[in-house]
C-alpha cells in the first residue's frame, strides 16, 4: 500500500525523535532540533546528471497477458540489473522519482506487475506468490538471471516470496515501508492508516495514485488486502539469505511502532541493514527520492551510511540497526 493525500508531509513534532539510536537504544536524534533551512543548497553536478537519467517506456506479452515496463540504457560497465515492484494498488510511475535517480548507476527496470497500472490482468487475480513469478517471468522475458529489487509497501512481500520461490537469481534486497502485516489489519484500520498518511505525502503524488488506484478497483483491492493479511511476511523476512536493506520513514503510520520493528530487528542476525528516514511518510520513493537513492547506493556499494548533505530539505538518515554479518559501520559517523 502506498498512500496520497492533499498536502506535504507534516509529521507531529515527537516523529523525528521517537526514533531511535543505533543498536536499539531508544534515544531522541541530536540533530532534530537543527532548523529545516539549515541544508537547502543547490544540487550538485553528480545529483543533477543522476537526475537527468532517462527511462524508456517498453512493452512485453508474459503468460499471454501484456505487461508494460520502463527500461535505462544498461550502464557501463555493466552492473547487476535493478528492478523496482510498485506496493498495492498502485503502478511503477510513482517509484520513477527514485529509479531514475539511480538509472546511471544500475540498468534499471520498472515493471507495472500483472493486473496493475498499465499492464493486463490475467484471468484470475494474482496473489503475492503469483506476484513474485510474474516477477521472475518478467526477468526471463528479459534475459535477466540474477537481479536486485527494490520495493516499497506490497512490493517488499512480493520481494520475500521471490526470494523464497526462487533462490539463487536474488542479489540485494530493498524493502522500503514493507507493509501488509499484523499492524494493518482489519481492512478497516488499513484504511484509517491510509487516510493518516495521505495528509503527509506530497501533494503530487495525487494526479499519481488516484487514476491507479481506480484502474485497480474495489473488488481487487479486497482480494490482494485478503492474499496479503495471509502471507507469512515475517517468517519471509527472517529467512532472507542476501544482503538486505530495509527503509522506513518516521512519519509512517503504516509502519508498527518502532519499539516493534527494533524487536523484530533484534530477531534478525542476518546480513538486513535498517535505516530511518526521518520526516518521510510511507511513500518514500516518491516523496524522499535523494535520500533513498543516497541510501542504496551506500548500501549496494558496502559502504557506511551517511547523510547526503547537498539534498535540499531537512530529511535525515539514522541507521537503527546493522546484522552482524554486513560489513561493520565502525568507520561510519553517527546519524542520530
Amino acid at each position: 500500500m502506498a498512500a496520497c493525500g492533499p498536502g506535504p508531509v507534516s509529521p507531529r513534532g515527537d516523529d523525528a525523535t521517537r526514533w531511535a539510536g543505533r543498536d536499539g537504544g531508544l534515544v531522541p536524534s541530536r540533530r532534530s532540533a537543527r532548523p529545516s533551512a539549515r541544508r537547502n543548497p543547490r544540487p550538485s553536478a553528480r545529483s543533477d546528471a543522476r537526475t537527468a537519467a532517462t527511462l524508456t517506456e517498453r512493452w512485453t506479452v508474459i503468460d499471454g497477458v501484456k505487461v508494460f515496463y520502463r527500461e535505462s540504457v544498461e550502464p557501463r560497465p555493466p552492473t547487476t540489473p535493478m528492478v523496482h515492484l510498485h506496493g498495492f494498488g498502485l503502478s511503477g510511475r510513482y517509484l520513477l522519482p527514485t529509479a531514475q535517480r539511480l538509472a546511471g548507476d544500475f540498468h534499471t527496470l520498472v515493471p507495472d506487475l500483472p493486473g496493475f497500472g498499465r499492464s493486463g490482468r490475467p484471468r484470475e487475480s494474482p496473489g503475492v506468490p503469483e506476484l513474485a513469478d510474474a516477477a521472475a517471468a518478467f526477468l526471463d522475458d528479459r534475459g535477466v538471471d540474477r537481479v536486485s529489487l527494490v520495493g516499497n509497501s506490497m512490493g517488499c512481500a512480493v520481494i520475500c516470496e521471490f526470494a523464497h520461490r526462487h533462490p539463487g537469481r536474488l542479489e540485494r534486497a530493498v524493502l522500503v515501508a514493507p507493509a501488509g502485516g499484523l499492524h494493518n489489519q482489519p481492512l478497516h484500520r488499513a484504511v484509517r492508516q491510509l487516510a493518516r498518511d495521505g495528509v503527509r505525502e506530497p501533494v503530487g503524488l495525487l494526479p499519481v495514485a488516484v487514476p491507479d488506484y481506480l484502474r485497480y478497483g474495489v473488488p481487487s483491492t479486497i482480494r490482494m488486502f485478503q492474499a496479503l493479511t495471509r502471507y507469512p511476511a515475517l517468517e519471509r523476512l527472517l529467512a532472507l539469505r542476501v544482503p538486505t536493506l530495509v527503509v522506513v520513514g518516521s512519519a509512517d503510520p503504516l509502519m508498527p511502532d518502532p519499539r516493534r520493528i527494533q524487536q523484530i530487528a533484534s530477531r534478525i542476525e542476518n546480513e538486513v541493514l535498517l535505516v530511518v528516514i526521518h520526516g518521510a511518510a510511507h511513500a518514500i520513493n516518491f516523496s524522499h527520492p535523494g535520500e533513498l537513492a543516497n541510501v542504496i547506493r551506500q548500501f549496494m556499494a558496502d559502504e557506511p551510511i551517511r547523510d547526503d548533505p547537498d539534498e535540499p530539505g531537512d530529511a535525515r538518515v539514522h541507521e537503527i540497526h546493522r546484522g552482524v554479518r554486513l560489513p561493520p559501520a565502525s568507520t561510519s559517523p553517527e546519524a542520530g
